[in-house]
């Protein structure tokens, strides 16, 4: 922090909180740029108030944290960072085999950008409610008092928000059905069957490929169909999961990742595919290498 002495025990003890506090205002805006302004804004609070007024820290700031993001969700001032656009967007990244977590309350960094997307479908307070409840177990009566609503409220506001998210997740069967559909494109592709990948493909599918020398779009099955030999480097990668869609990994003999695709299916039918095989771009996405 810029300023702090060292040895400033509110300093300090700020520097503490700082990650979890970066954590609960990313998840509630989905934005690392808006979770370090919201964190930025928190310790300029704290340095403006008196330290011997505040019996509990810990809460204290996360009822700042709760109020600045709430405040800038309405705002409607966030800078989402969960689609794919015309740069390569903050992703998360998890290999199909390595382990779950079983519930929404330990999931903790691993869900990243998948549960962002379905926190997009509740509104301001509700999304508030549930990452602070769920994510993060703070108390239905801190949570009130952030919202300033009675416990009760927000014990219904979180549990109407739970049964929102619970409804909007992709179940596991469907992203499995995906994957088949993903494995067999990538067989197509491997054996050259240009028919089969026809019938793969949705006829308005849409490839983007992100290299070293800029972003280029491909429109069309068939012409997605046509430079489908790209991907059979992808047929002998690992399968991965990435924002909660089907992906795949493919490294070199050194370990050094090739590329990232990530396919979009919609009714058994890839609708969208973006690659990533710019070597500075996937050094930065740091993915991860089975072991």
């Amino acid at each position: 922090m810029p300023g702090a002495h060292p040895t400033d025990p509110i300093a300090d003890a700020f520097e503490s909180q700082r990650d979890r506090l970066r954590a609960i205002a990313y998840r509630v805006l989905g934005s690392h740029a808006d979770a370090e302004d919201v964190v930025q804004e928190a310790w300029l609070r704290l340095s403006r108030q008196d330290a011997d007024t505040i019996n509990n820290l810990g809460g204290w700031l996360t009822t700042v944290v709760g109020r600045i993001s709430l405040d800038v969700l309405r705002s409607g001032r966030t800078r989402p960072e969960v689609a794919f656009d015309d740069q390569v967007p903050e992703l998360t990244v998890t290999l199909d085999d390595a382990p779950a977590p079983e519930d929404l309350v330990t999931l903790g960094d691993a869900v990243g950008l998948a549960l962002l997307t379905v926190l997009d479908s509740l509104r301001p307070h509700e999304r508030l409610a549930f990452v602070l409840h769920d994510v993060f177990a703070v108390p239905v009566e801190e949570i009130g008092t952030i919202l300033g609503k009675s416990a009760d409220a927000t014990k219904m506001l979180t549990s109407r928000a739970r049964r929102k998210v619970r409804t909007a997740q992709q179940p596991a069967s469907a992203l499995r059905q995906q994957r088949e559909v993903v494995q067999a494109f990538l067989a197509a592709a491997r054996d050259g069957e240009f028919e089969h990948l026809l019938q793969i493909l949705h006829p308005e599918v849409k490839f983007t490929v992100n290299t070293a020398n800029g972003q280029f779009v491909m429109l069309g099955a068939t012409e997605v169909a046509t430079r489908a030999r790209m991907a059979r480097d992808a047929a002998r990668g690992h399968a991965a999961t990435v924002n909660g869609r089907p992906g795949v990994i493919s490294w070199s003999e050194d370990g050094t990742p090739l590329s990232l695709l990530v396919f979009n299916v919609v009714d058994g039918r890839v609708t969208e595919i973006t690659a990533v095989i710019d070597p500075a771009e996937l050094a930065l996405l740091d993915l991860p290498y089975p072991v």
